[in-house]
């Protein structure tokens, strides 16, 4: 869709997400206004002085009161002070919308702040600022705003070429919780428990090969992140709260069955939440497979030795979505390119019976992987306290060690996850064209 003359576009925050917004946005034509905190206001007239279509402004308050769609890509932990601030300042007729992980309170906030004859149509793009948005899930929340309003936001968010969803703030907060909340876990988790054992999983042969490949990249890169791309979600989306909870009860019921030497009872249990979680989709083709893992290793060690695993943090992960109800296919068409191979990896496990027959009978007869999956277990818990308190500076401290720790191997893992999440992209296309000829 061609841009419109005389429309403009508000970014305010020029984060990562913003700072991709802005570019996108302003590479289909459209006049883009954009600000941060005003102590980053030279530096963003240098680094966008020769961005055609972008201008930088010193503060909320100029990009307000001139932009026609203004998006705030600011922390969910300070959305209210920031609204409060500029939302008064929003142009006669404007459309505001945000970019955070929880709609329910951000639009609350834009109710409270902004003037009435001011549009409310949020979005919400379900992928990072690396990922490329052509097909990724483009969340679209209308929470006030007239035909006219709907159609111009429509039109400028057509430049990312996104599959467009539109839910309301509830349904959007409870898919994300579905689908993100407890795969942010996992992976935290995995991270702070390689921290405490002061392990480079690639450098240890028993952590190397097939799935290991998607916990590691994964874990390295949500690590790479900044912290409050997930503490907003985590903390501030109740159903995140619950499901992170039964996600650290999970393991550690399973851990205790593990050490307690009672085989039946957790066959039991794993094989239960499997067939309610897989039990519909046990003829579809699997959407990894070895020949597709064994690419994005960071370690090359060869296949023969490598060693089985417990999997304590998939085991989790399917007996947290029985727990609480979760079929996460029923989201699918919602979410992030994280838990498309997250998922992957779960359904790699529980739906090769072999496999999945090795796991548990390895992680009963074998320790190898005892103190790690203690670790693991102690982890778990710490995140479900760390949210269950809503403390965002306790949040970023325990994010914060686990990042300083993995930082040196950050590039790499970013360059293998990229391919990894291309490569798995490409192949989900290709099985939704297949199902769809059948």
């Amino acid at each position: 869709m061609a841009a419109r003359e005389n429309v403009s576009v508000g970014i305010i925050g020029m984060g990562d997400m913003g700072k991709m917004y802005a570019r996108a946005i302003a590479a289909a034509g459209w006049s883009v206004n954009a600000c941060d905190r005003e102590e980053k206001f030279e530096g963003l007239k240098k680094e966008f002085s020769q961005t055609e279509n972008i201008h930088i402004y010193a503060n909320g308050h100029l990009v307000s009161r001139i932009s026609d769609y203004i998006m705030y890509f600011v922390e969910a932990e300070v959305l209210d002070a920031v609204i409060a601030a500029y939302g008064p300042s929003t142009k006669l007729g404007a459309i505001v919308g945000g970019q955070t992980s929880c709609k329910a309170q951000e639009v609350k906030i834009f109710e409270k702040y902004v003037p009435p004859d001011v549009d409310i149509v949020s979005c919400h793009s379900l992928h990072g600022p690396t990922v490329n948005p052509a097909g990724q899930p483009l969340v679209i929340i209308r929470q006030r705003a007239s035909d006219e309003s709907f159609k111009l936001v429509e039109d400028i968010l057509s430049c990312f070429r996104s599959k467009l969803v539109y839910l309301s703030a509830e349904e959007h907060d409870r898919i994300t919780a579905d689908t993100q909340a407890v795969t942010h876990a996992a992976f935290l988790s995995m991270g702070t428990a390689w921290t405490a054992n002061n392990q480079f999983p690639w450098e240890v042969t028993r952590w190397q090969g097939g799935i290991e490949n998607v916990k590691i990249n994964l874990t390295l890169r949500i690590y790479s992140n900044k912290w409050h791309v997930y503490a907003g979600l985590a903390i501030l989306n109740p159903a995140a709260q619950q499901q992170i909870r039964q996600y650290a009860t999970s393991a550690t019921e399973l851990f205790k069955l593990i050490l307690e030497g009672k085989k039946e009872e957790l066959s039991r249990r794993i094989r239960s939440a499997g067939e309610f979680v897989f039990g519909k989709h046990k003829d579809q083709e699997l959407l990894l497979r070895d020949d597709i893992l064994d690419k994005f290793s960071l370690s090359g060690v060869p296949l023969h030795e490598r060693k089985p695993n417990s999997h304590l943090s998939l085991l989790a992960m399917v007996d947290c979505w029985h727990k609480c109800n979760i079929v996460p296919y029923d989201h699918i068409i919602c979410s992030t390119p994280l838990f498309r191979l997250w998922l992957g990896a779960t359904e790699y496990l529980f739906r090769q019976p072999e496999l999945l027959d090795d796991c548990l009978r390895f992680a009963m007869e074998d320790e190898t992987f005892r103190s790690d999956d203690l670790e693991f277990t102690f982890a778990a818990r710490g995140w479900s306290d760390t949210v269950s308190f809503g403390d965002f500076n306790a949040y970023k401290e325990r994010f914060e060690k686990p990042q300083e720790y993995f930082a040196p191997r950050f590039e790499d893992a970013t360059k293998v996850g990229n391919q990894m999440i291309r490569t798995i992209l490409e192949r989900t296309a290709d099985m939704e064209k297949a199902r769809s000829k059948e």
